[in-house]
């Protein structure tokens, strides 16, 4: 173990060979073909007996060097441990391996309210509820695997017990069979690991919490944890150790070394706090004496103070007492004169302030006749101003309102005429709207038209050949008889035939019948490709003028739309128009709703009544002037 943490930590080590007993253990617990499994199976079967485990074991394990059969026995095995050679007899492993008890059995009894029974059957693991077969074998491989994990997940120190002798007596040790023991239980090759290894090993952040204060300045955050220890143990002056990815590996003695400059360390740090916390305690003692002393001081200077205090109080007293006497007495005297002086003063003053009262009213009374009068005639003049300024304001206004009329009537007629202009506008654009639909229909139905005459055309083509054909052929045919009906006119002449013989009158009168009837065909295809040729003349003439009112059609309809673009701008324009027409009106009669401000108003309430009526007079004249202006 120690050996594969060097190897996990990366540190210079030389491999130590040791003896591994994973041989041994997988022949005893591997799985499929262990000696355990081996028992459970042979366990499961009927008929199977200790002798047929025996013969399987020998089948199985005789190539195995660790496994062996004793010579005078038929059932025994002998496994080759790592201590020694130890034989074992197979007459009892089936009756012993079997587990009796049932699994719902001990459940129910685990289940039972009592400690002790509960206790003596343990809860049975999810694996072993579903099997059906349960061996004592198996059972102690579990437990032995759930010790080692257990083990494996802390971190136990073992405490290796020998027996020193073999008859279990005090102070008596054998020396070969504690060697022994020891050789067999590993213990020499651990030590000797040990030895040559590093026995002491810490992470880096134990070492450096507990060896930090061997290197103060290593604590500092710029620091790792690796760089912190190496400047530790530098510090210390060790050598031998090894630092791995995340221990310090140490020799032996080497923390016992840190150890003692740790408690050096803590025993000069100890002495320093002790100084610091005497010397504190003697300064607080220092500093209470001190302040008792104050104290002290403080009551025996505020007691003479006091004192002091008493002695020039009672003076200050003294002298207050004699001046209050003092002050009454003069007091008294003064409040005899000054009553006397008072009562002749206010009889003095009493006259004079009556006198003083009735000349006030008179002059009052006097002072109020002249206002009424004043106000009297200042309102008279007053009220003539105001009728006149408003007979002059009012015509005034009338005159203003009058040409804001004028204007706003021309507005009215302008934005009337502008409202009709855009009406007739409006509906020029609608006829020429609908028009246009009528043209676009008239060119749709006149190019349906023209395709169904080009399909009329191509029919009368294609049947015009055809009477052409039948013309030619019929031709070709009246040839033919009229060239055959020669040839017998001339054969019949050239005979000289009895007078006795006679002409057979039917065949003549077929042929004759025959003849006129071809006749009449001939004419009738005549009159046929005469009409027929008429009709493609009039087609020709009918296309032609089609062609004719098409390309009118569409010069008009060129010229309507160029028409409706120049009547859609005519009418934006016309509209911008009537907006900046009803802005103004608008405008307009906001100013004419407005309250004008009367500047002689304004003049009157601003000015006295105590103005002279010649600068009055001068005033209404420059209002008069600023008018007619």
């Amino acid at each position: 173990m120690e050996q594969e943490e060097y190897t996990k930590e990366e540190i210079d080590w030389s491999y130590i060979q040791f003896v591994d007993n994973q041989e041994i253990l997988d022949l005893i617990e591997k799985k499929p073909g262990g000696i355990i499994a081996l028992l459970d199976e042979t366990c499961m079967l009927r008929n199977s007996t200790h002798e047929t485990f025996a013969e399987k074991l020998y089948q199985k394990y005789k190539d195995n060097p660790h496994f062996s059969k004793p010579k005078f026995s038929r059932s025994d095995f002998t496994v080759h441990h790592y201590a020694g050679n130890v034989t074992y007899q197979t007459d009892l492993f089936l009756d012993k391996n079997i587990d009796y008890a049932v699994n719902e059995h001990q459940i129910l009894l685990n289940a039972s309210k009592c400690p002790f029974v509960s206790s003596l059957f343990p809860p049975v693991e999810e694996a072993a509820k579903n099997t059906k077969f349960t061996s004592i074998g198996s059972s102690f491989k579990q437990q032995l695997q759930s010790l080692l994990e257990t083990l494996s997940a802390t971190e136990p120190h073992y405490i290796r017990c020998i027996k020193p002798n073999n008859v279990l007596k005090p102070a008596i040790f054998e020396n070969s069979n504690v060697l022994q023991q020891l050789r067999c239980g590993g213990v020499l090759e651990a030590i000797r690991i040990s030895c040559l290894g590093y026995p002491t090993r810490r992470t880096f952040y134990e070492f450096v919490n507990r060896f930090g204060i061997l290197h103060p300045k290593a604590l500092s955050k710029g620091n790792t944890e690796i760089t912190s220890t190496k400047m530790i143990l530098e510090k210390a002056n060790l050598v031998g150790y090894q630092i791995g990815k995340t221990k310090v590996f140490l020799r032996a003695g080497q923390m016992a070394e840190l150890d003692a400059l740790r408690t050096e360390v803590l025993g000069l740090s100890a002495k320093k706090i002790q100084t610091k916390v005497r010397s504190f305690l003697c300064r607080k003692k220092y500093v209470e004496l001190r302040t008792c002393a104050t104290q002290l001081e403080a009551v025996c200077r505020g007691t003479l103070a006091r004192r002091l205090y008493e002695n020039l109080r009672r003076q200050a007293g003294a002298l207050r007492i004699q001046t209050r006497y003092r002050m009454r007495q003069e007091r008294n005297k003064f409040r005899d004169l000054w009553s006397a002086s008072t009562t002749i003063q206010c009889g003095l003053r009493g006259m004079a302030a009556r006198k003083k009262l009735r000349f006030c009213r008179q002059t009052k009374a006097a002072v109020i006749i002249q206002t009424r009068c004043r106000c009297h005639l200042a309102r008279s003049r007053y009220v003539k101003m105001l009728k006149a300024t408003l007979a002059t304001q009012c015509r005034w206004r009338g005159r203003i309102a009058r040409k804001e009329l004028r204007q706003l009537k021309m507005a009215a007629k302008e934005t009337g005429a502008l409202q009709a202009a855009k009406s007739k506008l409006e509906k020029e654009v609608e006829e020429l709207t609908w028009r246009l639909q009528v043209e676009k229909r008239i060119r749709s139905d006149l190019e349906e038209a023209k395709e169904a005459k080009i399909q009329e055309n191509k029919k009368l083509q294609s049947q015009l050949q055809e009477l052409q054909q039948q013309f030619k052929e019929t031709k070709e045919l009246l040839k033919k008889e009229q060239e055959t009906s020669k040839a017998a006119s001339e054969k019949a002449e050239k005979v000289t035939l009895v007078p006795e013989i006679r002409v057979d009158e039917t065949q003549v009168n077929e042929l004759t019948a025959e003849n006129e009837k071809l006749t009449a065909e001939n004419e009738k295809l005549k009159t046929l490709v005469s009409s027929l040729e008429t009709k493609i003349e009039e087609t020709e003439e009918r296309f032609k003028d089609q062609d004719q009112v098409r390309e009118e059609s569409l010069k008009k309809a060129t010229e309507a739309e160029s028409q409706l673009n120049q009547l859609k701008n005519a009418f934006l324009s016309l509209r911008e128009k009537l907006a900046s027409a009803e802005a103004e009106i608008i405008n307009l009669r906001q100013h004419a709703a407005r309250p004008r401000p009367d500047p002689l108003l304004n003049m009157h309430k601003k000015s006295n009544l105590s103005v002279p009526a010649d600068e009055q007079q001068v005033w209404n004249i420059l209002y008069c002037l600023l008018i007619t202006l």
